[in-house]
């Protein structure tokens, strides 16, 4: 294994080609957020009710799809999966384009959702990576996303203004071919897999899982983070209308409170990891989502305070986004990190879908104001939650091929008495030894040596 610790040129290419991916998919999600209850209004069923139905749907299927298209990857190929995958999102983009009503409407979010190729790109992206430089190509990925989410909360407004509803789903059909032609000429073909305990979400290893409490408290933080999100789009666009901001003039707001939250995040992800304080800044982000729901409660009728409501929102929105994909792999047993994302993507996109689908019936019942209790709520429970977090800060996970499986045993015992493993597994049938160590104290060129002297 090449220690260089800069990026080769297929890897450099993975990162660009596979971002431009992900970004270009995302965005065809994101868009929509804030626009459908604003520019839905004209369509035949129209109600908050099933605006927040059609806005979590794809939620649904996504976390139906995720995994299966994830094995299926394994057994056909990436390529053909991210293929099938973006072909079934534009489809459903043309139903959604075509639609007259917000039943179809949210018919062809359901379709985009089960164009589910989330973890199969990643998967792309740890085969065409080395194991010392998978992280800095992963990031890239995540930086993408993030922000093609900020990107997307302001061109949706713009864009639906010009094109109406129908138009935007258009346009996002449209970027779903481009995409294609995206993974067809710029993405790098792998020559090779990863090791399965990186990106394969093994069953029996994800019900293990579900009796672990570190990660069961993560994959409620995510299920949380996005069932808030998604209510929160389902109930802020009629603030704004509500509040005298035109539809086509919402990115105003958005807009600023995006860059602001940008700004106030990152310092507080490097604060937290230089002092070590990883759940006190943690618990504090959520506590923000608190607090943001509990200003709509007590003004939630001025265009400058759904502005700051937003900015405090997204500060802690973008600072947990960050940081529990992180935590994932922190708190994961070696060699279960594919296991342990494919649990933690499903309570993602289920998080999705019950936040849009009850916040369209909370909303309805009772208006903004029960959305708003129906998150603080949740967000109690998750702060309570937290306090027994106990990530460790400078763990890192490796996985390293053996060449001779023969002596597992042998190989694993030389390996735990290197300085800074702190857990050691090795799976024979997988050829791969995999690490978790501290960062400070572990070399990497040791852990090498004995892997190929085995």
């Amino acid at each position: 294994m090449n220690l260089d610790e800069r990026l080769n040129p297929t890897e450099k290419r993975a990162a660009y080609s596979l971002a431009l991916l992900f970004a270009l998919r995302m965005a065809g999600l994101f868009m929509l957020m804030p626009v459908l209850a604003v520019y839905g209004q004209e369509l035949v069923g129209f109600s908050p009710l099933w605006v927040g139905f059609a806005i979590g749907a794809y939620g649904l299927t996504q976390a139906m799809f995720q995994i299966p298209m994830g094995w299926l990857s394994d057994k056909v190929g990436r390529k053909p999966i991210i293929f099938l995958g973006l072909s079934i999102f534009a489809l459903g983009s043309v139903v959604a384009a075509t639609a007259d009503s917000i039943y179809g409407i949210a018919l062809g979010r359901a379709l985009q959702g089960m164009g589910a190729i989330a973890s199969t790109v990643m998967a792309l992206a740890a085969d065409l990576s080395r194991e010392t430089q998978r992280a800095k190509v992963m990031a890239f990925i995540g930086v993408s996303i993030g922000l093609s989410f900020a990107a997307s909360l302001v061109l949706g407004p713009i864009l639906s203004a010009y094109l109406g509803l129908s138009g935007l789903f258009w346009l996002i059909a449209v970027l779903s071919v481009f995409a294609m032609f995206v993974v067809r000429f710029a993405v790098p073909s792998a020559d090779s897999k990863a090791p399965s305990g990186e990106v394969s979400a093994n069953s029996k290893q994800m019900l293990e899982l579900l009796k672990h409490p570190q990660l069961l408290r993560l994959d409620w933080g995510v299920f949380t983070l996005h069932l808030v999100l998604t209510a929160l789009f389902v109930v802020m666009p009629f603030r704004l209308l509500d509040a005298g901001l035109n539809a086509e003039n919402h990115w105003q707001v958005y807009l600023p409170a995006v860059l602001i939250s940008f700004v106030l995040m990152v310092p507080l992800l490097i604060i937290a990891a230089k002092r070590n304080q990883q759940r006190a800044f943690f618990i504090f982000a959520i506590s923000l989502l608190l607090f943001a729901n509990a200003l709509l409660l007590i003004n939630g009728s001025s265009i400058w305070v759904l502005g700051v409501i937003l900015a405090v929102f997204f500060v802690g929105f973008n600072y947990l986004e960050a940081s529990l994909p992180a935590l994932i792999s922190n708190l994961c047993p070696p060699g279960n990190k594919g296991a342990a994302l494919g649990v933690f993507s499903t309570s993602q996109f289920l998080g999705a879908f019950i936040g849009g689908s009850s916040a369209g019936v909370l909303y309805t019942a009772g208006g903004a104001s029960l959305v708003s209790w129906f998150a603080i709520a949740l967000l109690i429970i998750w702060i309570v939650v937290s306090l027994g977090l106990r990530a460790q800060s400078g763990i890192k996970s490796y996985s390293l091929t053996i060449s001779s499986p023969d002596q597992p045993a042998s190989i694993l015992e030389k390996l735990q008495v290197l300085p800074g493993v702190v857990e050691a597994v090795v799976i024979a049938s997988d050829n791969t030894v995999y690490l978790k160590v501290k960062t400070k104290e572990f070399e990497l060129a040791r852990a090498l040596d004995l892997v190929r002297a085995a």
